[in-house]
């Protein structure tokens, strides 16, 4: 799909802009991420604040370090994740001689799918206890986000979504961090951790080369459509969690986990197939570079856990996802573009701001785990049931970022063989349809050549978006004695 004809088009730089977006998606467990992470947290529906006693503490709430003790965790998971998109959109006939709309015409496309790639999520984590006070911790783990692909095509036509996505093969994004954990009361268990998102993400989509006001196209033309393919990294963005965990009577456990913002800043190149327009073939490129600012929100989660039956530990927790801080995206290319007709000489992309306008996210978590004997071995039932609001108001709702209220109900069993622990764990995810009326959509196709504003601009995100998970994960632990 990508070729070099004409060297790289600064459009694709711009697009680069739209579509590091996605990042988002991929970055963080906002209102972005399709399930909570890690095998047996998900087992508890993501209720495991107040009892996080393993590795798997590290993304929940690092107090839990403390009664991790000395313990190694593996785990994956495959997020099995399908989407079903009905594009709708409003065609405007135009006065040739004024501009104005004269008709209005609502067209509906035809289905398109989405989905993902089998390839596990992993975590690596382990927690090392240094004295009856303190113990530390350290891993890798990322979240349980979905790399869509689309097709190109439908029925013979260009793909509908294709000005939001094509795929994100190929990105790859992971947190590393370190963790301590103090314990000053037999009651009390405070955590901190610093990590960073890193690794490197790539996507690809259509950007339109077409300007009604400077040349006699159609905004949606195939023969005016580009693609780019897009890379941006390496990413290092700092971040961190704090936590604490009290347990004033044995029956009674409470925790609380503030996950700092993640301030991202990068740096991209893009490639590029141009138009087929001939308007484009003249055309050339200078600098293919753009620097990438966008921050993503901090989370507050709250957790309280009865042990009242022996063997049964059921937890209740909230969670605060403060994603209304991502309301813009800023971009600032280093392009130039040359040999354009009635463009200036050279045309430099000027910098953008891609407005995003998301929403707070809240979620409520129940979930817990009973251990029984059987056959001799220690075992371990978990179940669990969440319901998370999204992040994404309706009017911006996109392929690229796919995300709806949803309900997920989860199971999980554990085994204990000496000093392992193996875990699995099936999750479904259900996440509400979403129609997005086409009057009401505001995300425009992405138009890397800018004139004067469009009159009538072309949104690209109207339609009924619906899609549904499943996962399926396996883990295992082993512990040292503790101290």
């Amino acid at each position: 799909m990508i070729g070099t004809r004409a060297g790289k088009f600064a459009g694709g730089a711009a697009a680069l802009a739209f579509v590091i977006v996605a990042l988002s998606k991929a970055a963080h467990a906002g209102g972005l991420y399709v399930a909570d992470r890690g095998v047996r947290p998900l087992a508890r529906a993501g209720a495991f604040v107040a009892g996080a006693d393993d590795p798997g503490a590290m993304a929940y709430n690092p107090a839990g370090l403390f009664d991790s003790g000395t313990q190694f965790l593996v785990d994956g998971s495959w997020v099995n994740w399908s989407s079903d998109y009905t594009r709708r959109s409003l065609a405007q006939q135009l006065d040739p001689s004024t501009g104005e709309p004269v008709a209005t015409y609502l067209q509906t496309f035809d289905e398109v799918s989405g989905s993902s790639p089998f390839l596990p999520i992993p975590t690596l984590a382990g927690s090392l206890r240094l004295s009856r006070a303190w113990a530390l911790g350290v891993g890798v783990w990322a979240p349980y986000a979905a790399l869509a692909s689309y097709p190109e095509a439908v029925g013979g036509a260009p793909a509908p979504q294709r000005y939001a996505l094509y795929n994100l093969r190929g990105s790859l994004l992971a947190f590393v961090g370190a963790g301590i954990a103090y314990a000053p009361t037999p009651e009390l268990r405070l955590g901190a951790v610093v990590s960073m998102l890193t690794g490197s993400f790539r996507s690809e989509m259509a950007f339109s080369g077409c300007l009604p006001e400077r040349f006699l196209c159609a905004p949606e033309d195939p023969d005016w459509d580009g693609a780019a393919a897009l890379n941006a990294g390496p990413i290092f963005a700092p971040t961190g969690q704090l936590g604490v965990q009290w347990a004033p009577v044995p029956a009674w456990h409470f925790g609380l986990s503030f996950h700092l913002p993640v301030w991202v800043r990068t740096g991209g190149t893009v490639q590029t197939r141009l138009p087929a327009s001939p308007v484009f073939e003249r055309a050339r490129v200078e600098g293919d570079s753009v620097d990438v600012a966008f921050d993503l929100p901090w989370t507050l989660r709250f957790g309280v856990e009865a042990r009242v039956v022996k063997d049964l530990r059921v937890e209740v927790g909230v969670a605060w996802e403060h994603w209304s801080m991502h309301d813009a995206i800023q971009v600032t290319p280093d392009v130039a573009l040359r040999g354009l007709p009635g463009f200036p000489e050279p045309f430099h992309v000027p910098p953008i701001a891609l407005q995003r306008q998301f929403q707070d996210a809240v979620s409520l978590r129940v979930g817990g785990e009973y251990g029984f004997g059987w056959l001799d071995k220690r075992w371990e039932a978990r179940g669990g049931l969440s319901f998370e609001t999204s992040a994404v108001p309706a009017e911006y709702l996109t392929v690229l970022t796919m995300d709806a209220p949803k309900v997920t109900a989860a199971l999980g069993l554990g085994v204990h063989l000496g000093r392992f622990r193996f875990d699995a764990t099936f999750a479904r995810v259900f996440a509400f349809d979403v129609d997005v009326a086409p009057e009401e959509a505001r995300v425009t196709q992405v138009m890397p050549l800018r004139a004067n504003p469009p009159r009538v601009p072309d949104t690209i995100n109207g339609g009924v978006y619906s899609a549904s998970t499943n996962v399926v994960g396996l883990g295992v632990a082993y512990k040292l004695d503790a101290l």
